[in-house]
Order: C-alpha cells, then structure tokens, then sequence
C-alpha cells in the first residue's frame, strides 16, 4: 500500500503561519468599533415628533490599526476603556469646536463654540432641533436639509408676522426665532419632510392668509373680503 506524503515539521509551519497571516487581515479588514455616544435621559417623542429617543446610541466607527493602538494607549492613561476615551474626546473637541452664528462678526463670535452653543441646539423633538440649527447655523444644513428649510422659510403658516400697510396687505415676517410657530412645524414636521424628499404635492402643505383682505378700507377694487375662517380673534401676529 502507497503511504501519503506528510508535509514536514517547517512545510506545516509556513502553511499555518500563512493561515493565520490570512485570517488576521481577514479581522482587520471587517473589525468595527462601537461607541456608546450617551445621551439625555428623554422620553419618547408623540406619534407626530418622531420615533423614539434612547439614553444612548451606537455610533459604528471603522479605526485604522495604529490609530486604535494609540487610543488604547492613550485609555489607558485616562484609566478608560476604548469606546468611553473615545466619547470623552469627542465632547472635548465638541467643547472647542467655534461656530459663528449666523450675522455675527469673527469678534462677535468670539467663544463660541458647539459646547458653549449645545443647550440651544439640542431638543428632544426632531423638529425643535431641526429648526433651531436652520435659524442659527444655516450655512451648517446638508442640500436636502436646505430643501426642506427653504418650503419651512417660505409658509407664512409658521411665521408670525404683520400685514403690511394697503392697498397690498401682504402677510410678511422675518425669519428669526422669536417669529418662528415652533408648535405649528411640530404639528406639521412629518408633511413637510414628505414634501421635501417628493413623496408629497407642495399643494398639501398648510396655506394661510396671504392678504388681508378682511378690510375693505384701502382694498383693490374688484376684491372681496376673505371668508370668516374661524380665527378672526385671534392676535393680528398670526395669519389667521
């Protein structure tokens, strides 16, 4: 009977090696690391403000072998694990990152930072949130953040404002936060995120009163006064 040659004792070993070599970049290659970024402790938002936020979110990060080798390291001084050195450096860099508000001078802005700014920024609600970057750091809003900004700028249903003097009593408002109907946009968020992305007629979005026509003193000729809507009470500041 014909025996089968066994590899030799130094054969084996350079197969094993380069098993092993194989299997190594094989982990690397597929190795991610997951970094509990903690959060508020909030409660879940209503059916119209969003899903659901928790204590904290898993953010995936891919590390390079030496930068994780000397974040390790650098753990280790702090006598931290890995995800939570990675956490403290983010909201240490968070604290020194400067941001300019819009309208403000590089003086102005002077100390600012997105630490110093986080109390404003941050809302529990999608919406608040949304609106609250757009008013003070639109230039920081991603192309299809500023679709949907431009629809949420443009409705006079949000806006607090005043008709302008005749003959054209034309609704008008400034876009700044103490204008801003931040309730209404809560009311409204999911429909203005449908018409931003197209999967919505712009023709669904809420309308409002855009002249006054409610005052026939100084109305074009050939106009009629507006139908009563129901909120003719209500504060001139609104548009309706």
């Amino acid at each position: 009977m014909t025996e089968t040659a066994k590899p030799t004792d130094a054969a084996q070993n350079m197969l094993n090696a380069a098993m092993d070599a194989e299997a190594s970049r094989q982990r690397l290659m597929k190795k991610q690391f997951d970094v509990a970024d903690e959060a508020p402790n909030v409660a879940s938002r209503g059916a119209k403000g969003g899903g659901k936020l928790s204590r904290s979110e898993t953010v995936t990060v891919r590390l390079d072998p030496k930068l994780r080798y000397l974040a390790e390291l650098a753990a280790r001084l702090h006598r931290r694990t890995l995800s939570s050195y990675i956490e403290w450096a983010i909201k240490a860099s968070i604290d020194s990152e400067p941001l300019r508000p819009a309208g403000y001078t590089a003086e102005q802005a002077d100390g600012i930072t997105i630490g110093s700014e986080a109390e404003l920024l941050w809302d529990v609600d999608e919406a608040d949130r949304f609106a609250k970057l757009a008013l003070r750091y639109p230039h920081l809003l991603s192309h299809e953040e500023q679709v949907r900004w431009k629809l949420i700028r443009e409705c006079g249903y949000l806006w607090r404002g005043k008709y302008s003097p005749p003959p054209l009593q034309e609704w008008r408002w400034q876009v700044v936060e103490d204008s801003f109907c931040f309730d209404r946009l809560r009311d409204k968020w999911e429909l203005f995120c449908a018409v931003a992305n197209g999967d919505k007629p712009a023709s669904e979005l809420p309308t409002w009163a855009k002249t006054n026509l409610s005052r026939p003193p100084g109305s074009p000729p050939g106009v009629k006064p507006a139908a009563r809507t129901g909120f003719d009470d209500m504060d001139d500041d609104i548009p309706f």
